[in-house]
């Protein structure tokens, strides 16, 4: 296969990743104008002492490589969290490390904790995985240090299954987190978000979106993929 066939083939795979419209969102593939706006939030150890694969300090750099490799398969989306304005707040996705099953990811910057939109976006996104992606299964972790993310997963349906240890790249070191699973009935039975509207792609034009840092409070954040 020759580097054009493998460019255009990437292309059509990331085209096929839907944009999700929730109340107060949207969800849509990230492109290479994000690239800097992805960087000035996510370099906070806060947010990378909370997930597998974020490392700290995060460069422009690292944020154009993490572009270039997503959205390769259909079946493990990831996603930037914007506001209605076209503000990039954080991202989502779903993944599967280590042959496990799929798991749900998710980061929010941290001007933007305390908002519920981690919740907000993570049910967009299991309506997607559980609906369009036909996924049986979703597993979640959290480290027991974050209440503030155990809690998200709780509130989307997510059941406790126990404790297990995970490699946290920013820590260079590993931690325990707690585990938890969600399947297609329960998500189904517990669902009373209302629903996520899959709206007209095109995102590709727009202008680049811009973000201003602010000072907070530190919280406890978000784990992301």
């Amino acid at each position: 296969m020759t580097s054009l066939e493998t460019g255009s083939r990437e292309a059509d795979c990331k085209a096929s990743i839907p944009v999700l419209a929730t109340r107060r969102l949207v969800l849509s593939a990230p492109c290479a104008a994000d690239a800097k706006a992805i960087a000035s939030l996510i370099n906070d150890r806060r947010i990378a002492e909370n997930t597998a694969r974020i490392p700290h300090p995060y460069s422009l750099a690292d944020a154009n490589g993490f572009l270039a490799r997503v959205n390769r398969d259909p079946s493990e989306p990831t996603f930037v969290i914007a506001l209605a304005d076209g503000t990039i707040i954080g991202g989502c996705g779903i993944c599967v490390l280590s042959g496990a099953e799929p798991e749900l990811g998710y980061w929010i910057g941290v001007p933007h904790w305390g908002r519920g939109y981690a919740t907000e976006a993570a049910r967009a996104l299991l309506d997607h995985a559980f609906g369009e992606l036909g996924h049986e299964r979703l597993l979640g972790r959290a480290r027991v240090s974050n209440p503030a993310s155990r809690r998200v997963q709780e509130k989307c349906g997510f059941q406790w299954t126990g404790v297990s240890l995970i490699r946290i790249h920013a820590l260079k070191s590993s931690a325990p987190v707690d585990c938890f699973q969600l399947d297609r009935g329960l998500w189904a039975s517990l669902r009373s978000w209302g629903g996520t509207n899959r709206v007209a792609r095109g995102r590709e034009t727009r202008e680049p979106r811009s973000y201003e840092p602010r000072s907070c409070k530190p919280r406890s954040c978000e784990p992301g993929p």
